[in-house]
């Protein structure tokens, strides 16, 4: 398969990071095409200017334009694999600012056609979605109130892709106070799922 790994955080040598390069090290190995997209390295501007608003549903090929090598990967990938930590009950925002202005109408979505309709999904290229991410939080206090990280790319995302896209979630609960067998563990659950992707 051909997979395209986002990763999202400032440090080269967190944690993430790790998870990053396990992601892709193991995709690799078990045979897979990996592309890779690093926001913080590349210094991606994720900010929606004035202009880029007012020509996006009009004019969207000059926004296009702006993010094609992003769109070109988005659209070549089969799997499509996001590594963050999650802050603040979410994402980072610079995850979020690249999902404003890569996923595009025509691109990501059809614009509804009405009132009390939804979008129509145009990533159907997308069969597998895996989200890799930390949290300061426990699992029961992120299960109390929803996991809105969880809620937001799974339930809203999950419409774009093939209907049959196959989910899957890895969060490192308690990172602030996780113990080097806690990140072992969890690196190996990466390289165990990933290796035995078909």
């Amino acid at each position: 398969m051909r997979f395209l790994v986002v990763f999202c955080h400032p440090s080269k040598t967190s944690f993430s990071a790790a998870l990053y390069a396990r992601a892709c090290d193991s995709l690799r190995i078990a045979g897979h095409e990996v592309k890779s997209i690093e926001l913080y390295q590349d210094k991606f501007n994720p900010i929606l200017s004035l202009e880029e608003w007012n020509t996006y549903l009009e004019d969207t090929d000059k926004n296009l334009v702006l993010v094609r090598e992003h769109v070109d990967k988005l659209v070549w990938a089969e799997g499509l694999i996001f590594v963050f930590p999650t802050w603040m009950y979410g994402p980072p925002a610079l995850l979020k600012g690249w999902l404003e202005r890569v996923w595009l109408p025509g691109v990501a979505f059809e614009i509804p056609t009405g009132k009390q309709k939804r979008a129509q999904g145009k990533l159907q290229n997308i069969k597998r979605f895996c989200v890799i991410t930390t949290s300061g939080s426990p699992r029961w206090w992120l299960w109390f109130i929803g996991n809105p990280g969880k809620r937001m790319l799974f339930n809203g995302y999950k419409i774009l892709f093939d209907k049959y896209c196959k989910l899957k979630w890895f969060q490192l609960y308690n990172m602030n106070h996780a113990k080097e067998q806690d990140r072992e563990a969890f690196l190996g659950k990466i390289s165990n799922y990933f290796s035995c992707i078909k």
